[in-house]
């Protein structure tokens, strides 16, 4: 018998639900609107928008123009001198209002973020279970973090598609807590639904939030440079940090634009290799579609024959599928390392940039095939791939220096550790690292000379959550550091300076 998809995901039921809850985020025929001078409208020029998991329609994306993105902007601006005003007190008090309302929609949005983006429920649900309980930390601290700091006036968003929760919808909740007013881009690639619910309840409790829709060139103008824009928070690509950041050169404003890197893990005199297996599948993560993904192994060649083995053992474990598909409508939905990665083109530019490897000289290690009985019967798979891993990749391969944000691994033999510490350094900067050895002391020594923001030792580093600071060296990150306080710090004025990677300096906080 072929598979169904559950009845408990049917995007149909999931949109049923939503009109429900936040009947203001449609018109009266069904299309989604924006969020804009208080209230819900313009659903600008609707541009068809169809899922990652089996290209079905899931309705028009309104995609706005300069123009009316330009009165989101001189609104929220108007906005924030209002809200400035607003004691911390009853400012806790409607971000705890939002947070309320918002945990009784977590499976709801759980399950959109699986047909919008590709995520499995289990990574739809820690998404925005991460960003609720996450704010929820700031909520309950902020007083001791505040302290006599004023807000900024006017926060600018726009962030990548693949974590429009913990995040994206993070950051705003907490940006507004510390009394700004928030102006956020929905990702183009998706997120727009899932966002617009959480957006809505926001908005209801009073909270000084507006979204928008639409091409990011034409919207850059509004987003980026007006001047009622007081500060940007981005996170995307580096082509497009890096026009955003010579843009702000000319504008005195607060930013922090978190960029890629190629991120690495350094393997020298190990042989703990059940425990680096089981790093090699958490590593999977959402396809490696995620800003901390480890795409880079830089192995002691001595060590690749242990290595290739268990490499090969954990990712061939790996189930990649239609994330909606079950046996009958009771079952639970399946357990699947990931899905889609976020569209068509996104899947056929790691095609090119496999192909383009293999021309310049990389050997393929690793090529998985994705399994029929996961898929439905003809459905599109044309997001789909399963891992691919090469190497000896050489540096005319662009894929040797650029992350490729999917499912493929590369790998570098060295010899001598200053190779090993060369090759981990290859993108100047990266948001994290990992170095794995035997010998403690020689990996904390070595992790020294990594230009990584964080670096594990015998184990994965991540963003982190609540006080851990988040930030990155070289061109992996520009402007204010966040997370914690210095989050606070990066939307509010006050004494001290402001900690970040700056053009003129690196000021970074003391190690804990």
């Amino acid at each position: 018998m072929p598979k169904i998809i559950s009845p408990q995901v049917e995007f149909s039921f999931l949109l049923q639900q939503m009109k429900a809850a936040t009947p203001e985020v449609f018109s009266a025929d069904g299309k989604f609107l924006n969020l804009l001078e208080g209230r819900w409208q313009e659903p600008g020029t609707p541009r068809e928008f169809t899922s990652p998991i089996d290209g079905s329609p899931l309705g028009p994306l309104p995609m706005l123009n300069r123009d009316a993105a330009l009165r989101g902007v001189h609104a929220a601006k108007k906005e924030a001198a209002d809200w400035a005003k607003v004691d911390l007190d009853e400012r806790k008090r409607r971000v705890q209002d939002c947070l309320d309302q918002l945990r009784p929609q977590v499976d709801l949005i759980g399950k959109l973020l699986m047909w919008e983006i590709g995520k499995t429920y289990k990574l739809g649900f820690t998404d925005i279970d991460r960003a609720i309980e996450g704010v929820q930390w700031y909520v309950d601290n902020i007083e001791g973090m505040l302290g006599s700091r004023k807000p900024l006036g006017l926060v600018s968003n726009i962030a990548s598609w693949n974590y429009p929760m913990s995040v994206l919808l993070h950051a705003v909740l907490v940006q507004a807590l510390c009394g700004n007013a928030v102006i956020a881009k929905t990702p183009t690639d998706g997120g727009f639904i899932s966002l617009s619910l959480a957006f809505a309840i926001a908005r209801r409790c009073g909270l000084p939030v507006t979204l928008v829709s639409g091409p990011g060139g034409e919207l850059s103008d509004a987003l980026v440079k007006n001047e009622a824009i007081d500060c940007l928070s981005f996170v995307g690509g580096r082509y497009n940090g890096r026009n955003i950041a010579d843009a702000l050169a000319q504008h005195q404003k607060r930013y922090m634009l978190e960029m890629e890197g190629v991120n690495t893990y350094g393997i020298w005199d190990y042989s703990d290799w059940n425990a680096l297996g089981d790093q090699l599948k958490k590593g999977y993560d959402y396809g490696k579609q995620r800003c901390t993904a480890y795409v880079r192994f830089v192995v002691q060649r001595s060590l690749f024959p242990r290595f290739l083995e268990t490499y090969w053992e954990a990712i061939r474990s790996l189930k990649v599928g239609n994330p909606t598909l079950v046996d009958g409508p009771d079952d639970k939905l399946p357990d699947l390392a990931f899905g889609p990665v976020i569209n068509r083109n996104q899947a056929e530019d790691l095609d090119r940039l496999y192909a383009d490897a293999l021309k310049t000289g990389a050997t393929p290690i690793f090529e998985g095939q994705l399994d029929d009985s996961l898929f439905l019967p003809g459905q599109d798979r044309s997001a789909y791939r399963a891992p691919r891993a090469l190497v000896n990749l050489p540096r005319q391969s662009e894929l040797y220096f650029k992350e490729p944000f999917g499912p493929i691994d590369s790998i570098v033999l060295v010899d001598r550790v200053e190779e090993l510490v060369g090759e981990m350094n290859i993108s100047n900067g990266a948001l994290v690292a990992a170095v794995a050895s035997d010998d403690q002391k020689w990996a904390e020594r070595t992790a020294r000379e990594v230009r990584a923001f964080k670096v594990g030792i015998n184990k994965l580093r991540s963003r982190g959550d609540r006080e851990e600071v988040f930030g990155g060296l070289g061109e992996s990150w520009k402007g204010a550091f966040v997370g914690g306080k210095l989050l606070v710090e990066a939307v509010t004025e006050g004494p001290a300076p402001v900690l970040g990677n700056y053009e003129e300096a690196t000021l970074l906080p003391e190690k804990p």
